[in-house]
């Protein structure tokens, strides 16, 4: 409670500044997603304050988002408009983030590299400005981004010049609104307003028509055997589409708080502002950018201001659904073309080309698959080819480090060890956590690089803090190559963890000899040398006697 009233002035502006910001965004989202605009607003109600209340990000305003709404749009047209079942989906998925936040998920997902993070938002953005493009010309275009873009030239042939003027318009009081005004009056709202008002006296548009009012009504979670999987896949795409969106914000409102944020607890308040949304009849939610950075900047740090926005949200459901009914499309269609040209990571995009080729490459490729596909897909696609694309990189420095045959050590007396042993030593050092990646070219790159003459090989684990079971067995393949070539090797500096897998795995272990530190391999080496040398003039000897 102490921090809950820590900064009320400042909260209290926020959240009202907050709210007037989200009204014409979940009206619009609410629209996009196909169950309507006040399930737009009571989701924006529910997620808003249970998140806020329960979350772990104080700052944080959450609502509708384009992202989770994409979702919500392709589950509507494929279950044919049954409303019961997508608020049985918003429910899961919540249950889903309470799940997550109890697993501690959000550690994971904060991994995700930045290039799959940009290809995907920018995508999702590309898909809401899609799917607007044909109510702008005057159309209901079919539900999905395949749809939609099919049927963009049956509406280029027959266009609705007032909605598109209106629609238009609408967008350009949003990026044009002065900021001087918008501190009274945020753009968004200005051009819902003014673009209603305009339509009312010059224009004949479809309109949101007859919207029920007063408070939501309970949606208990409905059973369809036959649509299960597919509400089950819904929702499990919302959770972790509502979990990247959220935490993403989270980031945000760190940097502009210096705070941090606690993710996991973070998902149980979006959890549970979720699955009390889709009980009352509201689309699901997540932490919005937009609407925490108006938050943060208008005086809003702690929760109380999350709590506050939908409260001024609920309160004007009360009295909003008459006037409400006269928005039309065209208007909200024109907000929806500002929200999806936001999320376009534009910033990144201007730069992507001065950067990693291989970045670009992947940001386009998720930008792609999140347009043409679907979501998930494209992210999971993205996060393992960034993944294999780190183990290689890592790989090769590995292997490049293993290939530096050092001809002089930094430590004096093992140099001096090393000048003694006269090149019939090879030290072979690996630097960093030894994985699968070098282990396939680990066994190779040894037999390729042994100098000719060589008595003995000395691994060095030193710089290796883990191994796994793949570069164990690589080990095992170069004591065996060992072993046949008559050379002895000896393995320095392995810490406990990485002696414990060498010898659980490697059946040539008995094979090999193993000291504490490099210096000691050296020495040991050097005895090695002095007998086999003693052995050998003692060999030459015995033959010379015979001979004579």
């Amino acid at each position: 409670m102490k921090n809950l009233l820590a900064n009320v002035r400042g909260d209290i502006t926020g959240g009202i500044t907050a709210g007037i910001v989200a009204l014409p965004l979940a009206l619009a989202l609410g629209v996009a997603s196909g169950v309507g605009p006040m399930a737009g607003l009571y989701g924006a109600i529910a997620v808003g304050f249970f998140a806020a209340l329960f979350g772990g990000t104080p700052s944080q305003i959450s609502g509708p988002t384009g992202p989770m709404v994409v979702v919500l749009a392709g589950l509507f047209a494929s279950l044919s408009g049954d409303v019961e079942l997508i608020f049985t989906a918003v429910m899961l998925a919540g249950i889903f983030q309470v799940v997550f936040g109890f697993l501690g998920v959000g550690n994971y997902i904060r991994l995700v590299p930045y290039p799959v993070i940009s290809g995907f938002m920018t995508g999702i953005g590309a898909i809401i400005i899609i799917l607007q493009i044909g109510r702008l010309l005057g159309h209901e275009p079919p539900g999905g981004t395949l749809g939609a873009l099919g049927y963009l030239p049956t509406a280029l042939a027959d266009i609705n010049f007032s909605t598109l003027a209106l629609g238009v318009g609408t967008l350009v009081i949003a990026y044009k609104w002065p900021p001087s005004l918008g501190k009274y009056v945020p753009g968004a709202l200005a051009a819902l307003i003014i673009g209603t008002l305009v339509s009312l006296f010059a224009f004949e548009v479809p309109v949101l028509g007859n919207i029920p009012t007063g408070l939501p009504s309970l949606h208990l979670p409905v059973y369809n055997q036959e649509k299960l999987l597919l509400v089950l896949e819904a929702a499990f795409i919302l959770a972790v589409l509502g979990a990247i969106d959220s935490l993403l914000t989270s980031l945000v409102a760190d940097n502009m708080t210096r705070t941090r944020h606690d993710s996991s607890q973070e998902l149980i308040g979006q959890g549970i502002g979720n699955a009390v949304s889709g009980l009352i009849g509201g689309i699901a939610g997540a932490g919005a950018t937009m609407r925490t950075v108006v938050n943060i900047r208008s005086g809003g740090k702690e929760r109380l201001s999350g709590m506050i926005h939908a409260l001024v949200l609920l309160a004007i459901v009360m009295g909003l659904s008459p006037l409400a009914s006269v928005i039309p499309h065209a208007v909200l269609a024109g907000i929806l073309v500002k929200v999806g040209l936001d999320i376009v990571d534009w910033s990144y995009m201007k730069r992507a080309h001065t950067g990693p080729r291989w970045d670009f490459v992947l940001m386009l490729l998720v930008l792609g698959l999140t347009v043409f596909v679907d979501l998930i897909t494209a992210v999971g696609v993205g996060v393992v080819l960034a993944a294999l694309a780190y183990v290689r990189q890592i790989a090769q420095l590995q292997i490049e480090e293993l290939g530096k045959m050092p001809e002089q050590l930094n430590d004096p007396q093992e140099n001096a060890l090393l000048a003694k042993a006269k090149g019939k030593v090879n030290i072979f050092s690996f630097g960093g956590p030894l994985s699968f990646g070098a282990a396939a070219d680990l066994g190779h790159h040894v037999r390729e690089n042994v100098k000719p003459g060589s008595q003995v090989l000395i691994l060095d684990f030193s710089r290796v803090p883990t191994m796994d079971v793949s570069a164990a067995m690589a080990v095992e393949t170069v004591t065996s190559d060992a072993k046949a070539s008559g050379r002895k090797l000896f393995v320095s500096g392995a810490n406990e963890e990485v002696l414990t897998v060498l010898h659980k795995i490697n059946v040539s272990w008995t094979e090999v000899d193993t000291f504490s530190s490099l210096t000691e391999a050296l020495e040991a080496a050097n005895v090695l040398l002095e007998k086999n040398d003693a052995k050998g003039a003692g060999r030459l000897n015995k033959q010379a006697l015979q001979h004579a």
